[in-house]
């Protein structure tokens, strides 16, 4: 699973004035990114606005996404939600031979115990013929997974490879790492403690930022895995103030307002969401010329 290691984004989906996915502006990221020296691609993770896709504008995203990638980089297809049966069934039906694995959120809004996230998880499991990352985000779904519960998972299941972890909690991480199986993956969820994770034994990071500035922060991770933090600090101080403009009034509008600044896509964002604020808009274009 080393086509894990290193730096993932999890790529925005562009979208016309119009409210319509934006297809060149997503060719146009993708070629950025690899452009950019990211290691992997993940495809309509929780950045990607899934909540307000289709299940037709889903399919076409991700068989695009492949297309554009032309097997440049490794792929992952973000399918989770909180009905267990329609995300089983979403990924038994998945069809793109082209992506090597699946990130799936632990159940949203529902608040499942502890247990019921490992029964969630082990139905997926029993049905996937890709592997499949665990994704903890408590900040979005409104229940933590424990590090039990995803070393459990670990441990019982080979084909769940990995936690991508967002808790922010590094008591959990670093439970995570003492229990967990030796070649299941730990990788940040947050990119501004994408660094000190690494140094307790993540193998890097699933960024929102990387849409933006590919090159310095997967250069910034690279000195990491190396062990040289010394010299990965100065990136990793400098990138602190454009992450948090980034989440300022939430994701990915922070990040879609400085694509806009790189001409690469359009800001908007389908309801509920709203784009970025003027000033925030203003804030983050200065940052982007700074860096």
């Amino acid at each position: 699973m080393n086509k894990f290691h290193g730096t993932g984004v999890a790529l925005v989906t562009p979208f016309n004035t119009d409210g319509s996915v934006d297809y060149q502006g997503l060719k146009k990221l993708i070629n950025h990114l690899v452009d950019g020296g990211i290691d992997y691609l993940v495809s309509l993770g929780t950045t990607g606005e899934t909540a307000t896709l289709s299940k037709d504008e889903k399919k076409k995203v991700w068989d695009f996404t492949a297309e554009i990638n032309d097997g440049r980089l490794p792929l992952v297809a973000g399918i989770g939600g909180n009905d267990t049966l329609v995300i089983g069934d979403a990924i038994k039906t998945f069809e793109n031979n082209n992506y090597s694995a699946v990130l799936s959120v632990s159940p949203y809004y529902s608040k499942p115990t502890q247990e019921g996230i490992y029964q969630h998880y082990k139905y997926l499991s029993e049905l996937s013929a890709m592997p499949i990352m665990l994704y903890n985000v408590p900040g979005r779904t409104g229940s933590n997974m424990s590090a039990e519960t995803t070393c459990r998972l670990a441990h019982d299941f080979k084909n769940i490879i990995a936690t991508k972890e967002a808790c922010g909690n590094f008591e959990q991480f670093n439970a995570i790492m003492r229990d967990k199986p030796e070649d299941f993956l730990l990788i940040s969820g947050d990119d501004p403690i994408a660094l000190p994770m690494i140094s307790i034994g993540a193998v890097g990071v699933i960024s929102v930022l990387g849409n933006a500035l590919p090159k310095q922060l997967s250069d910034m991770i690279r000195l990491c895995l190396k062990g040289n933090y010394a010299e990965a600090l100065p990136a990793h101080l400098g990138l602190l103030e454009i992450t948090r403009l980034m989440f300022a009034e939430g994701n990915p509008a922070g990040v879609k307002s400085a694509l806009k600044t790189l001409s690469i896509c359009d800001d908007v964002v389908r309801l509920p969401l709203v784009k970025a604020s003027a000033t925030l808009t203003d804030s983050i274009a200065k940052q982007l010329k700074n860096l």
